[in-house]
């Protein structure tokens, strides 16, 4: 073998192994204990903080900017006609963003009227990674820090573990490598741990100008004279799927998903240097990226699981317009997420429940700052505000155009979302046998 040709391969080999990992060890340690009620989720990590006031009580400006217009600006998801007036969050007549028009609904009928509908949990946690970790664990999770793992078992270590679950089954779409989000996809549980993580991918980065540069094209390096390209690659690799110490810190993969997953990088570039990406219809934010990466992911690999983090919304600390218009183009990514695995996914159309709720909420009162309409921003501190969040499913064997709970009766807890989709893959009493869960936590379909 040539030595260029040689080194072009395990150039590609090693991008392959050090951003998908590859030992898959087996542990499914029990049977199913109820039916299946679909053959997959999507989990979706909704917003990065959403306060109740603007989303489930559609109240637009009014109560928070002394304003008297009200009105529902995620009419994919909910109920609810938009406002009538002062209209920020939208498009141009001509299309363009952030104009006085608002999107088209990609939904003839909402996500609520579909499914089922928990307007009043409670979350958990005031901020975003402990929201998120109490998401993905289904443990409440009070003491657990930044930059670390979670201490309790995630959801995709459940389904590995004891439904069997290989690892290219499930996938965890991230906005991003800062802020713990790679650290998400597994637990440091001994008995649990990265070996039965999640696939992690943010395509910001992955699919990014770095991403582009060093992963797309394969390039070949000259290991004498092209130190410094090499160098860059290790760097990139490491510092996008945690590599320490020589080993990789992530998930493994088999040999054939991993020859799986670089077809899939290949193509996902050959793609995006073409044009030829699905994409929502307005696509100017990094959520909406992200969910048009994650299109992507659910075509090729058709996962069990895949979970969506969005986190646009949480410029409502500095901007609330930014803030409005955000949560509009998150409400329109799910919408069209639903919209284009029925449409556009033979294998999942009519087999998949797809799962939504904000990690937390925001406060009840603003904070000083004033963006460019003179409107005040909102923080997320821990009032109890912020732990007013919503869930809602839709799918196969989810009820139709049902809510449940109220204002004044509040149903569901975030950690209950963990036993749901255990549940649905019919091991909720193993995942509870485990004694990791907060105690309090229920299966959504217990609580109808």
């Amino acid at each position: 073998m040539k030595r260029r040709e040689f080194v072009k391969k395990a150039a590609l080999t090693g991008v392959g192994a050090a951003a998908f990992p590859y030992i898959l060890p087996s542990g499914r340690l029990f049977a199913r204990t109820n039916a299946e009620l679909a053959d997959h989720v999507v989990y979706v990590l909704f917003a990065g903080g959403v306060r109740h006031q603007e989303a489930v009580q559609q109240l637009y400006l009014s109560g928070s900017q002394d304003l008297d217009i009200g009105g529902n600006i995620m009419y994919n998801m909910l109920n609810g006609t938009a406002p009538d007036r002062k209209i920020v969050y939208g498009i141009t007549p001509a299309g363009e963003p952030d104009g006085s028009s608002p999107i088209p609904p990609v939904l003839s009928t909402s996500l609520q009227s579909q499914g089922l509908f928990f307007p009043e949990v409670t979350a958990q946690n005031g901020g975003h990674y402990g929201g998120l970790t109490s998401l993905l664990t289904g443990n409440r999770s009070i003491a657990q820090g930044l930059k670390v793992r979670p201490v309790a078992p995630t959801i995709f270590e459940y389904l590995r573990r004891h439904r069997g679950f290989k690892a290219s089954d499930v996938w965890f779409v991230g906005s991003g490598i800062g802020n713990s989000f790679p650290l998400l996809n597994s637990s440091d549980h001994p008995q649990y741990g990265t070996a039965y993580g999640a696939n992690f991918v943010a395509p910001s980065v992955t699919f990014g100008a770095d991403g582009v540069e060093i992963l797309s094209n394969a390039k070949v390096y000259h290991p004498q004279e092209e130190l410094e390209p090499i160098q860059r690659m290790r760097a990139f690799l490491n510092n996008t799927f945690r590599i320490k110490n020589g080993d990789i810190d992530g998930i493994r993969n088999d040999e054939n998903e991993r020859e799986n997953i670089k077809a899939f990088i290949r193509q996902t570039f050959d793609k995006k240097q073409t044009g030829g990406l699905v994409r929502p219809p307005i696509l100017d934010n990094g959520d909406l990226v992200t969910v048009q990466y994650a299109a992507e992911v659910l075509k090729y690999f058709k996962p069990k699981i895949l979970v969506l983090n969005l986190t646009n919304v949480d410029g409502c600390h500095s901007n609330f317009t930014g803030y409005l218009r955000s949560l509009h183009r998150a409400d329109h990514a799910v919408g069209w997420l639903w919209k284009f695995i029925q449409n556009d996914i033979p294998e999942m159309a009519g087999k998949t429940i797809m799962l939504t709720t904000p990690e937390c909420g925001r406060n009840l009162n603003p904070n000083p700052i004033q963006d460019e309409n003179d409107w005040f921003a909102y923080d997320h501190s821990g009032d109890f505000n912020t732990r007013r969040i919503f869930t809602m499913m839709a799918g196969p064997n989810i009820p139709s155009n049902l809510t449940v709970g109220s204002e004044t009766n509040r149903v569901g807890r975030a950690t209950d979302n963990v036993l749901t989709i255990a549940e649905i893959f019919g091991i909720k009493d193993a995942v509870a046998a485990a004694g990791q869960m907060d105690a309090e936590a229920k299966s959504l379909f217990d609580q109808i």
